[in-house]
C-alpha cells in the first residue's frame, strides 16, 4: 500500500496546531502523565492523527495501563504507523510516528495485554477523536 506523504513547512504546522500539539508532534516532546485529554477517555470511536486525520487507533483496543497516557494494544492499520529506534534519554525505545505526516505519536513497549502483548503509549496531544456514529 502506497501512502502519499503530507509535508508542510514549520510555519504551516505552527499555524494549524496549538503549542502542545506542535511540541509533541513536530518536536517529539512528551506531555506530562495524567494531563492529556484522552488518557482517561472511554467513548467508542477512532483516534486519528491531529496533524493529518489518518486513522490510528480504535477505542476497542484502548486499555488502562496505569501509565498516564492513552494506551492501545494494536494500531488500527499497521501501514498508518511507523516504528523508529529512539536512543534519546540514555535508553533505547521504539518511537511511533504517523506514516502519513511523520508526526511523533509516542512509543510502543512489549509489556501490553493479549492478544498482542504490546502497549502503544501515545500522547493525547497527537490525537483527535472521532466518536462512533
Amino acid at each position: 500500500m502506497s501512502t502519499e506523504k503530507i509535508r508542510k513547512t514549520d510555519a504551516e504546522w505552527r499555524a494549524m496546531l496549538d503549542t502542545m500539539q506542535y511540541q509533541v508532534t513536530r518536536q517529539a516532546a512528551t506531555e506530562r502523565a495524567f494531563t492529556g485529554q484522552y488518557w482517561d477517555h472511554h467513548e467508542a470511536g477512532i483516534y486519528t492523527c491531529v496533524c493529518c486525520n489518518t486513522p490510528l487507533f480504535a477505542s476497542d483496543t484502548k486499555f488502562d495501563s496505569g501509565c498516564g497516557w492513552p494506551s492501545y494494544f494494536q494500531a488500527l492499520n499497521a501501514d498508518n504507523v511507523r516504528e523508529i529506534v529512539d536512543r534519546s534519554h540514555g535508553m533505547q525505545r521504539t518511537e511511533i510516528v504517523c506514516n502519513v505526516c511523520d508526526a511523533h505519536l509516542g512509543h510502543v513497549f512489549p509489556d501490553g495485554p493479549p492478544p498482542t502483548g504490546l502497549r502503544y503509549c501515545i500522547n493525547s496531544a497527537s490525537l483527535r477523536f472521532d466518536p462512533a456514529a
